[in-house]
């Protein structure tokens, strides 16, 4: 879903951001090549923007999921939230970093049926944890450890949606414009 921004947040540059938040612009333009769009509004409240880096690198790094996983852990978030700077951004790292197959991509993108049954597995518990506000159910919790997932992969998604809440609720209010780097993923 495209939207405007829901109120007016002046985006922070290197030379404008407060101390902490250019700190970590500058982690971020040395890891990636560039500042992403996001980062310069969630560097507003530096705060936002630590939080942020701090569970996406934690996710990364901690979470027990392979690089496939991982972005179908974070796109079926930025998919259920509506976030289409994440969804866009998302889809690109699936696509030329982490090796989703494409007809995954195609799937989540389009929010179906993904033809990978633990993948959609996955997905579907994903997006139960985000829809019931952290409470699915039992019943949703024994499906997904039957699929091969395990507990350490259930926390590992609360750490997947403290982290795209950050970024996800940021670009709502402020109507992020995708970068370049992710323009050939933009959601229509």
């Amino acid at each position: 879903m495209s939207r405007g921004p829901l109120m007016s947040i002046e985006p922070v540059t290197l030379e404008t951001a407060q101390p902490r938040a250019r700190d970590l612009m500058e982690t971020a333009k040395s890891n990636l090549g560039f500042v992403p769009n996001m980062y310069t509004y969630m560097g507003v409240q530096p705060s936002v923007l630590a939080g942020y880096m701090q569970t996406y690198a934690d996710f990364r790094e901690n979470s027990g999921f392979t690089p496939p996983e991982q972005e179908v852990v974070f796109l079926t978030i930025s998919k259920v939230n509506g976030c289409d700077y994440c969804t866009a951004a998302h889809s690109m790292i699936a696509d030329k970093k982490s090796g989703v197959p494409e007809d995954v991509l195609k799937a989540l993108r389009a929010g179906e049926d993904l033809p990978d049954a633990k993948l959609a597995a996955l997905s579907h518990f994903v997006e139960s944890m985000v829809v019931s506000r952290g409470n699915p159910g039992k019943e949703a919790v024994d499906t997904f450890l039957d699929a091969g997932y395990s507990k350490d992969h259930v926390l590992g998604i609360v750490v997947a949606i403290a982290c795209k809440t950050f970024s996800n609720y940021v670009n709502h209010l402020a109507g992020t414009p995708v970068d370049a780097a992710f323009a050939d993923y933009k959601v229509d």
